[in-house]
């Protein structure tokens, strides 16, 4: 929760100013400089004593004597929930957005898609998690009838993941009992939630006395098995060596620690996991995360939908001098440019 801070308007206008210029050009701002930027009529030593107040807030802090002043973390913060006003989106990042998602691509297309421009659009690493993917919906079945009392099962996932698994059955089975298991299969199971109808199907199979019982049963394991694989947990990255330009991010220890990381996964699942309850942009500030080896790092995320379920998160990961007013719009028009991709399949 943000702190409360009394903050006159020439405070907040020398904060905003020095903010903007740090990020910027990522060098301390001085006094002197801080007055041609503000155009306020006041002398440097009055300029120096708003500052010297400011930093006694914690607001601003001096990384060197007599080198003038950058944000702190509770400045970016007041920043973000006081001062910040957002850019509206220029209608050519606008384009280049809503081109990706074209309504011929698949699922996995598009939310590929958005990891790679929001980092195309913002010049940051874009990430996009699928924590909460929703419930698999088996779409087809198809059986085919191999050598070695083999069978190839042939399940459509969600409309447009397409699973090829092949299954041992105890017995040789005709093309019109395979049939049939396919037909009963798909009674119960298209177009629900897989674990609703297994569960309804494996408690009427014993009332079915059905000589393809026992191959439905193998059928359905194996597409509990691939329905696991098509909801798991997923996180993709895209434009990480965006992070190099950043000085204060190259470090080789820092860059270490941070495409550890990103390779690793997990901490970023349970960061954007944090972002599922938000209404629309989340935003995360250096120590925010929770994380130490995000302690100079901003991520800015929102969530996205398919039929109102909150299905992931994407965002942006950068240094905390963000272009705040500049990213948070391309966040916020992504996410709900995807959801309504997504909603918009058949």
């Amino acid at each position: 929760m943000t702190e409360k801070y009394e903050l006159d308007e020439r405070a907040q206008l020398l904060l905003k100013q020095l903010i903007n210029s740090y990020t910027r050009d990522a060098q301390p701002v001085g006094s002197r400089h801080l007055a041609e930027l503000s155009g306020l009529d006041v002398s440097s030593a009055t300029i120096r004593n708003i500052m010297a107040k400011l930093e006694d807030m914690g607001l601003v802090d001096s990384p060197h004597t007599s080198a003038g002043r950058v944000p702190t973390e509770a400045g970016y913060r007041f920043f973000i929930d006081s001062l910040l006003e957002t850019d509206n989106l220029e209608a050519s990042a606008h384009h280049i957005i809503s081109s990706s998602f074209s309504s011929d691509k698949t699922s996995s297309d598009l939310i590929h898609s958005a990891s790679s421009i929001l980092s195309r659009v913002t010049q940051l690493a874009g990430i996009v998690s699928l924590t909460h993917t929703a419930p698999a919906e088996v779409r087809h079945i198809e059986f085919m009838t191999l050598s070695d009392r083999r069978v190839l099962v042939i399940l459509v996932i969600n409309k447009d993941d397409v699973h090829n698994k092949v299954i041992h059955v105890e017995r040789d089975y005709s093309d019109l009992e395979l049939q049939q298991a396919a037909q009963t299969l798909s009674h119960y199971l298209i177009g629900r939630s897989f674990e609703n109808a297994r569960q309804l199907l494996l408690e009427e199979l014993s009332e079915l006395r059905s000589d393809v019982n026992s191959i439905m049963e193998t059928v359905l394991d194996a597409m509990q098995e691939v329905c696991n694989l098509s909801v798991h947990d997923d996180l993709l990255t895209c434009g990480e060596s965006n992070l190099l330009h950043y000085a204060e991010l190259t470090d080789i220890n820092k860059l270490r620690d941070l495409f550890n990381v990103f390779n690793e996964k997990t901490d970023l699942l349970k960061l954007l996991d944090g972002c599922t309850s938000a209404k629309g942009v989340e935003i995360f500030i250096g120590s925010e995360s929770g994380f130490s080896v995000l302690r100079d790092c901003s991520i800015i995320g929102a969530p996205y939908q398919v039929k109102g379920e909150i299905v992931g998160v994407l965002g942006v990961i950068g240094p905390t001098r963000i272009a705040y007013e500049q990213v948070i719009p391309v966040v916020d028009i992504t996410a709900k440019l995807l959801t309504s991709a997504l909603n918009s399949q058949k």
